[in-house]
């Protein structure tokens, strides 16, 4: 019974043409990773061990770990870091723990699903908000209980966009609300050094990934001393799993060394600035980062539309149903410091057909 349950899943999820599967990624021309800077493919220095044996509460901290933490809380320019093993695993871990019960939580309609999930584990009350939509965010904050959390991601994901931080870091202060910034699509590419966005603004905590612009593995929370000490005694996905390897956590450290002084970012930039100069599709969501989204309504015709870029040459994915609503289906083109200027214009030449 259970089988058959499954499949009539996956028979529905390929009616809409909606089924996932996993593919190994192409010798087509990259314009789908997040590896905005290219740092994925740097060969760190490390003789370091492989594993680190343990959570980080048994065996597995190290001097590799904290020093890392130190210098990481030096780069965001905050009090205290705590790494996690990825984005992902770091939401979990603080949003199913650090909102109690009669808290509530408001968040940006478009945040990514691991904040979703982490609050669906928590105990918190939780309320989403118009994207990027000021007036109903305060109206949302008039019905909160409890401490308040206001959730946002700086670059969103699945749209580029920007969210407006001054005016909601403003208003949380205004209104006495927490504010969580997810940076997972800043760090690295903005700000002086490449710290992101948010430190510019009071705020609770930031989440921060190196998967993406870093090109490494794993992620921290930074924030105030007490919350990186209750985070280590009541944050699940930290406690009950192990720490990242002393390799992994070099890695980390090199490359937010290397970012201080390279000319990847302002390439990227650059990149970006002549994609939009040259782009004309009314269809464009408007973007000032890496992420270039073009819609293309239904999972058939987005798909038909990545499949022609494919044939060219170029590994642009579509963002289909369920992933997106549906009618905002879209061609979601990630931008890197190493697409050369010839790469850029022939697919803005395509996309403008």
């Amino acid at each position: 019974m259970l089988e058959k349950k499954l499949t009539e899943m996956l028979k529905k999820r390929e009616q809409e043409n909606a089924l996932r599967s996993l593919s190994l990624h192409t010798d087509k021309i990259d314009f789908c990773s997040n590896d905005y800077l290219g740092f994925s493919k740097k060969k760190w220095v490390s003789s370091l061990h492989n594993g680190s044996t343990g959570s980080r509460l048994l065996s597995g901290n190290s001097q590799i770990h904290i020093d890392c933490e130190n210098f990481l809380s030096d780069f965001y320019q905050t009090e205290s870091t705590l790494l996690f093993q990825s984005g992902y695993d770091a939401n979990l871990g603080f949003f199913s723990c650090v909102p109690q019960k009669n808290d509530t939580i408001i968040y940006d309609e478009l945040c990514h699903a691991s904040i979703r999930d982490g609050m669906r584990l928590g105990k918190a009350r939780n309320f989403s908000f118009r994207h990027n939509d000021l007036d109903h965010l305060k109206e949302k904050i008039k019905q909160a209980t409890g401490n308040c959390f206001v959730v946002v991601e700086s670059v969103y994901s699945m749209d580029g966009d920007f969210s407006p931080l001054n005016e909601i870091s403003k208003l949380c202060q205004q209104k006495g609300a927490n504010l969580v910034i997810d940076e997972a699509h800043a760090s690295g590419i903005f700000g002086p050094m490449g710290q992101g966005i948010g430190y510019n603004f009071p705020n609770f905590a930031r989440i921060h990934t190196f998967g993406k612009a870093f090109g490494c593995h794993g992620a921290a929370i930074v924030g105030s001393k007490i919350l990186i000490d209750f985070l280590v005694n009541f944050s699940r996905p930290l406690i009950y799993t192990t720490a990242l390897s002393p390799h992994s956590v070099s890695c980390i450290k090199q490359a937010h060394e290397t970012i201080l002084n390279c000319d990847e970012r302002d390439q990227l930039h650059q990149n970006i600035a002549l994609f939009k100069k040259h782009i004309h599709n009314l269809k464009l969501i408007d973007s000032n980062s890496a992420i270039q989204c073009i819609i293309v309504s239904g999972n058939d015709a987005c798909k038909k539309a990545a499949q022609k870029l494919y044939s060219e040459g170029l590994d642009v994915r579509p963002i289909l149903h369920p992933t997106v609503e549906k009618g905002q289906e879209r061609l979601r083109i990630c931008l890197h410091s190493f697409n050369t200027k010839e790469e850029i214009l022939h697919l803005c030449h395509l996309l403008n057909q």
